[in-house]
């Protein structure tokens, strides 16, 4: 289920039930919505190993994997990703709403199908579309407080979209001969440092111009305004830090990157989780 994956998604929906509410939503329904994005992600990461089984074998980070080792058998791993689809889907249209239900099912087709599927082994821009999946969470979590879809999860979306390039494509960089050994195209393999570092840099401040957006749409307050600019401006320098290692020809250190996109991911969504609660 890639647990670690999980905490990310998770990070992104509840702090947008709270901005839903303006306050805390009641427990039941967080947890009920955690319980069915928990399934939700976890099906369509089992789906992502049963399929990639075959590269997975072949690459250093991945060859831990349960299906390599041979704890869980592909018929185990097939059946156990279509039983929590099925229980992800039908759980968060009984405890929160068929909209929600319907989202979450359309997460898990867009990550298996759009990006395992058809994306992931034939274009270097497969992250870009096929991260569209992880972005589902934050509709998820709004329409689970409301029933409804409006502009601030809308735009949430689009930060998240704009935040996965430069958030995985420092991970193909650091990666880029087991990419290259299975011949799955990222970027951060088929291109050289500077490209990619470029490309992360444009994202970055995409992403960053994004977030700045949340603020008049949704009334955020002084809590989130200084966590977009502070925080944004460190995601944006250390991406102009990669591009300029690369460009002079010295070890760019893509992990770095990589780890501060998920710090500051977690950082802004906590801030739109604290900002409604206090009054200024």
């Amino acid at each position: 289920m890639k647990p670690r994956v999980l905490e990310l998604l998770l990070v992104t929906t509840v702090p947008v039930m709270v901005l839903a509410e303006g306050g805390f939503p009641g427990l039941w329904l967080v947890l009920a919505t955690v319980i069915g994005g928990t399934a939700s992600a976890g099906s369509a990461a089992a789906f992502n190993m049963y399929l990639d089984r075959d590269i997975d074998a072949h690459m250093q980070r991945t060859v831990n994997r349960p299906l390599v080792t041979g704890e869980v058998s592909p018929r185990g791993a097939l059946i156990f990703a279509w039983t929590l689809a099925v229980f992800s889907t039908v759980w968060l249209w009984l405890t929160t709403n068929w909209l929600a239900a319907v989202l979450s099912a359309a997460a898990i087709f867009f990550y298996v199908v759009i990006y395992t599927m058809i994306l992931k082994r034939r274009t270097e821009q497969n992250i870009v579309w096929g991260g569209i999946a992880g972005c589902f969470p934050v509709l998820i979590g709004w329409t689970a407080v409301t029933g409804t879809l409006a502009w601030p999860p809308v735009i949430l979306f689009a930060l998240v979209f704009l935040w996965t390039p430069p958030h995985y494509w420092p991970l193909s960089m650091k990666y880029k001969e087991q990419y290259e050994e299975v011949d799955v195209p990222m970027l951060g393999a088929t291109r050289n440092g500077s490209q990619v570092g470029l490309q992360v840099i444009l994202y970055a401040w995409a992403t960053v111009a994004c977030s700045l957006l949340l603020i008049p749409v949704a009334g955020m307050g002084l809590v989130y305004t200084v966590s977009a600019l502070v925080f944004g401006g460190w995601f944006i320098y250390e991406s102009h830090r990669l591009y300029n290692r690369a460009v002079r020809g010295t070890e760019p250190r893509p992990m770095r990157v990589f780890h501060a996109s998920i710090t500051y991911l977690t950082l802004i969504f906590v801030a739109i989780a604290v900002d409604p609660l206090l009054p200024f």
